[in-house]
């Protein structure tokens, strides 16, 4: 009889939480803000409370899952009316790359860290963050990214290379992150921090310190991004 009770139970739980995200619409499947998650979860959370225990009625747990939506379709009806709440639930965008340079304090702001921004570019299929002229964070988590025109790609600075060519064939290396040379990344490509220094230099820096980013592709370009 117990079997038969929790089966069904899970059975009509199942299909009141799929009314509840039905009545909650497309968007909140496709987009889930903050606030859309924490509904998400603390309905998943009751749902699993009261399939846990069957002495408990089962109007304990659908009304707490009803009055969620409700606050949910309620709050998401204002924010159509008003960009201040909004924001306010929902969050706004920021600009991590704004033409074509890293914006460190927008990253920390955020605890963004760089291994963080080289994974969402390469799920948008951009190995090279010198091909990226804006990269914004999304109020989901998601990195909307603008690549640059060809013809600033071209104009890219190619680096002096000494007696041993670049001969690495690959996606672009890191090195230097954080204001911490790559001595990996270097040893791929055969040159030493002697080198990389006197690249540095050449465009005005000083010390490793002063370089928040800086990579190489295997074509020889170097992107540079200080610290400001």
């Amino acid at each position: 009889m117990d079997i038969l009770t929790i089966f069904l139970r899970t059975v009509l739980i199942y299909f009141v939480v799929f009314l509840m995200l039905r009545i909650m619409g497309k968007r909140e499947i496709g987009k889930l803000s903050l606030f859309d998650l924490v509904i998400s979860i603390m309905i998943a959370e009751i749902a699993v409370f009261v399939l846990e225990d069957v002495k408990k009625p089962l109007m304990s747990g659908i009304l707490p899952m009803g009055t969620l939506v409700l606050i949910q379709v309620i709050i998401a009806y204002i924010t159509l009316k008003s960009r201040t709440i909004r924001v306010l639930f929902d969050g706004k965008p920021s600009v991590l790359i704004n033409k074509g340079m890293i914006d460190r304090n927008e990253m920390k702001k955020h605890r963004y860290n760089l291994d963080d921004l080289m994974l969402q570019l390469r799920q948008n299929k951009i190995m090279n963050v010198a091909d990226v002229e804006f990269a914004i964070l999304e109020p989901s988590g998601k990195l909307s990214v603008v690549e640059k025109d060809k013809n600033d790609k071209e104009t890219e600075t190619v680096v002096t290379k000494s007696n041993n060519a670049i001969r690495y064939e690959g996606l672009p290396l890191p090195l230097i992150m954080d204001g911490k040379v790559q001595d990996d990344n270097l040893e791929k490509i055969g040159q030493t921090r002697f080198w990389l220094k006197n690249q540095l230099q050449e465009k005005g820096a000083r010390d490793f310190k002063e370089i928040f980013y800086c990579s190489i592709d295997h074509r020889g370009r170097m992107f540079l991004d200080r610290k400001r």
